[in-house]
């Protein structure tokens, strides 16, 4: 990335009714305006299309991209939210570790997983949740997979076992492994 886009960034939420060409025509306003796109996540949840974005350019070009995103939003018929952020300065060191989990589906279980690790000071970086149907029961099942980071003085060991101790206590089946590749 050069200097003179490093520092303007444009933090992006698009939230609307979910159809065909949403993720063409937002990404095509965004190229035209002459900004990049650095990292984004988009899904489908329930009928609705939600896209997150985090942009780089010219401070013109963001400007002129957020002086246009309004008239734009309502021509397509999405809610489009920009904030001006900076790109995340270096962490501390940390290495990314995965952590996925599956177990009946019930109420709390992200919550509960988002605690132990806050008390441990480990920040959850990523996360995604879906929930199925078991295969032969039917019975409601809850798949997770975050990314989370581990800073170098965490002794791995103890954090792993006091992580799957927890979850044995609350019924969960999980793995927390380091991302490879």
């Amino acid at each position: 990335m050069n200097t003179e886009t490093e520092n303007n960034c444009l933090a992006i939420t698009a939230t609307g009714e979910d159809r065909v060409g949403l993720v063409e025509r937002l990404t095509g306003k965004i190229a035209d305006s002459g900004c990049n796109i650095e990292e984004s996540r988009m899904a489908v949840l329930g009928g609705e299309f939600v896209q997150f974005m985090l942009l780089t350019g010219p401070w013109h070009a963001l400007s002129k991209l957020e002086t246009q995103l309004p008239a734009f939003a309502d021509q397509i018929g999405l809610t489009i939210h920009c904030k001006r952020t900076r790109k995340q300065e270096s962490k501390l060191k940390s290495a990314p570790y995965s952590v996925e989990l599956t177990a009946l589906d019930q109420p709390g279980v992200a919550n509960k997983l988002a605690a132990f690790f806050a008390r441990q000071g480990i920040n959850i970086e990523e996360l995604q949740t879906s929930t199925y149907a078991a295969p032969h029961t039917g019975a409601p099942m809850l798949s997770m997979v975050m990314t989370v980071g581990i800073r170098a003085n965490v002794h791995i060991p103890t954090l792993r076992g006091d992580f799957l101790d927890y979850c044995d206590d609350l019924n969960l089946d999980a793995t927390l492994e380091p991302v490879r590749g």
